[in-house]
């Protein structure tokens, strides 16, 4: 059973990171990222916490559970003091799931559930700052002292749930398909991250780079599409581009990451994932 730390108890260990993939827009690939991510920092040997904030749940779906009766809008509402009278006798250790898609590889998953969709109505009336109830939580339970990486997907929408987790979250990784609908997600969703700046209530997450996805190189406008795209992120750090392979959606449909398949096929994605990793920790740290 996994030891986690009771509430507000300290720890001298190093603190993990918190890393989100958001943007407005849906079909990006945002999931399909946050889940080969956490894998490619799991096979490096790092302690591993995959956070599912969208109510469809396809995060959890990816890692081949069922999901539990409770779940984690459960646990965010048992975190709210003012909530009393909507709290649920279930700890986060009945909640936690230890998967394990490949020996040796082990990723601790706390999945998401279709009540998370009423999240927002059900902190309407609270005085505590709504913006900071997945802060709240992850420092309530130590979980940066217990991880060295906390990757969350969040869903496509703009509401108060994305307001928490960028709220939360160290760094912030923004999938997205070269075209306009894409492109218009992104901006949405860094209004958001400029409007809690001037909120001053927490520190602004880093930007840690655009991850062009489903790059579909038959396609001629593609090129420019990207190109355009690149020009308005300014001086950003764009990765290179993933193309829509058939090895992505081989590995989706078998719920498995490509680090789990030896093909010479999926180097070039682990490559580019393993990269990924690399220029998250050096951000992070600079």
């Amino acid at each position: 059973m996994f030891s986690f730390l009771k509430p507000n108890q300290t720890t001298t260990q190093n603190q993990g990171k918190v890393i989100a993939l958001m943007n407005q827009k849906g079909g990006v690939g945002k999931t399909t990222m946050a889940f080969n991510l956490a894998h490619a920092f799991a096979h490096q040997g790092k302690k591993v916490l995959c956070l599912d904030m969208d109510p469809q749940g396809n995060f959890t779906s990816l890692f081949n559970v069922e999901v539990p009766e409770k779940h984690m809008h459960h646990l965010l509402v048992n975190s709210v003091k003012e909530l009393k009278a909507l709290h649920s006798s279930v700890l986060i250790s009945d909640v936690i799931m230890k998967t394990e898609q490949e020996a040796g590889v082990h990723i601790d998953l706390l999945p998401a559930g279709q009540e998370l969709s009423g999240f927002e109505l059900t902190v309407a009336g609270i005085n505590a700052p709504r913006q900071l109830i997945l802060k709240k939580f992850i420092e309530k339970y130590e979980l940066r002292s217990q991880y060295d990486v906390i990757v969350i997907d969040g869903p496509p929408t703009l509401g108060l749930l994305v307001v928490n987790i960028l709220c939360a979250a160290d760094g912030v990784l923004y999938p997205f398909v070269p075209d306009r609908f894409s492109e218009q997600g992104l901006k949405n969703i860094l209004q958001v991250v400029s409007d809690i700046a001037e909120m001053e209530i927490t520190s602004t997450p880093k930007n840690l780079g655009y991850i062009p996805n489903l790059f579909d190189v038959r396609r001629k406008q593609a090129g420019s599409d990207l190109a355009h795209i690149k020009e308005t992120l300014g001086e950003a750090f764009v990765y290179e581009a993933f193309t829509n392979k058939v090895q992505f959606g081989k590995s989706l449909a078998q719920r498995k990451s490509v680090f789990q398949f030896k093909s010479s096929e999926y180097k070039d994605l682990q490559r580019q994932f393993t990269m990924m990793t690399e220029n998250v920790q050096r951000e992070l740290l600079s």
